[in-house]
């Protein structure tokens, strides 16, 4: 049996959404081979930030609500719950849509708090990970990504969606701990995926997000979801489809490093017609930092790397950047400007993920420059 599906999807519509879910479920084997009765079911959708339905930044709350209905059909009882990265939870849930879902539906949409240790899976890079206790207390998870580029990490997908089972002020501290290292944070998003182990993952494909994803990116109709027993497969399969180099993804670097997939092994879309075609997705440009060892990080960051810079009429000034940073590097004046103290700059890119206005841009390093003039 595949460990991963796919279908077509070309809307929200209650009924389109939940007919192509029963069809992705119904060729894994059937929601009953992966909730009982009676089960607490966490519903972990992409709550990014308090942002409409229509921005595309966030799981659409029709796709959740169809899951939700799914695990209550089976007799168990879901809650819809996240981490945003720093928007109120309650302001989240209700531009989301989420806080009507649950209304709706009488269940619970709560946020994911209360951090407690991580048991680490076999093979864990990162012994001591926290996440909220609501996550690892659940009986089951099914993880809801939405299909979008990502500034620093390439694409944001099942793996990485778990990272939001961190709790919001712990998510900056691990931004700070890896600082360049993207190979280290994809082995973060893979122990907390394999520590958290989602029974499913399914993803909103039908409206997602390309170029400077993940929150100030372009939406981009791509008219599909997929459903996954294991989101690093489902991850990798989507990768494929959208032709994304996995060579310079760090997820698929990362797994490749730990011995947990094979090259090769992605290129079908098990569900999708054969004749089915879609142009690549427009990427994120990422400094090219595997290249350098890691003994010249701190050079690189200094002379190499792109450095964020403020974009004066775009900024709404609401601070939101300087309030994510998690090395403290910038600073809002009084006059409205944002200053940033470049030698404490990690390169996160938190900044331009949280900022609502697309007013945090990047001026190119000089090693992405040298390979861009390398490749023409």
């Amino acid at each position: 049996m595949d460990k991963t599906v796919f279908v077509r999807c070309g809307g929200y519509g209650s009924r389109e959404v939940r007919t192509a879910l029963d069809v992705m479920l119904n060729r894994l084997g059937g929601v009953a081979g992966f909730i009982s009765p009676g089960e607490n079911v966490l519903l972990k959708p992409n709550l990014l930030s308090a942002s409409a339905p229509e921005e595309c930044i966030t799981t659409h709350p029709e796709v959740v609500r169809a899951v939700a209905r799914i695990v209550l059909d089976a007799g168990a009882k879901p809650f819809i719950a996240d981490s945003p990265g720093i928007d109120r939870f309650t302001d989240v849930s209700r531009r989301t849509g989420m806080e009507a879902v649950a209304r709706d539906l009488g269940i619970p949409c709560v946020e994911l708090d209360d951090p407690v240790p991580l048991p680490p899976a076999e093979g864990a890079v990162f012994r001591k990970v926290e996440v909220s206790r609501l996550a690892l207390s659940a009986d089951k998870i099914i993880n809801i990504p939405k299909l979008k580029t990502h500034a620093q990490m390439m694409m944001t997908l099942g793996v990485k969606n778990l990272f939001g089972a961190v709790f919001s002020q712990r998510k900056a501290q691990w931004h700070y701990n890896v600082g360049l290292r993207r190979e280290s944070f994809a082995d973060l998003h893979l122990d907390i995926a394999r520590g958290l182990a989602p029974c499913l993952t399914i993803l909103d494909g039908v409206i997602g997000m390309e170029g400077r994803g993940p929150s100030n990116g372009s939406p981009r109709g791509f008219g599909l979801m997929a459903a996954s027993t294991d989101p690093l497969d489902m991850d990798f399969r989507v990768c494929s489809l959208l032709r994304v180099p996995l060579d310079g993804f760090p997820l698929y670097r990362a797994a490749r490093a730990r011995g947990l997939v094979e090259s090769g092994t992605f290129w079908d879309a098990p569900g999708l017609p054969e004749d089915f075609t879609i142009d690549a997705i427009e990427l994120p440009e990422l400094d090219a930092l595997h290249l350098l060892p890691p003994f010249l990080n701190v050079l690189g960051k200094r002379f190499l790397t792109s450095r964020p810079f403020q974009d004066r009429e775009r900024c709404v000034r609401c601070g939101k950047c300087v309030k994510i940073c998690p090395a403290d590097a910038m600073e809002l004046t009084d006059g409205g400007d944002v200053l940033i103290d470049y030698g404490r700059c990690i390169r996160c890119y938190c900044c331009q993920e949280v900022c609502p206005a697309d007013a945090i841009l990047f001026s190119k390093g000089l090693l992405l420059r040298t390979l861009e003039l390398i490749r023409r």
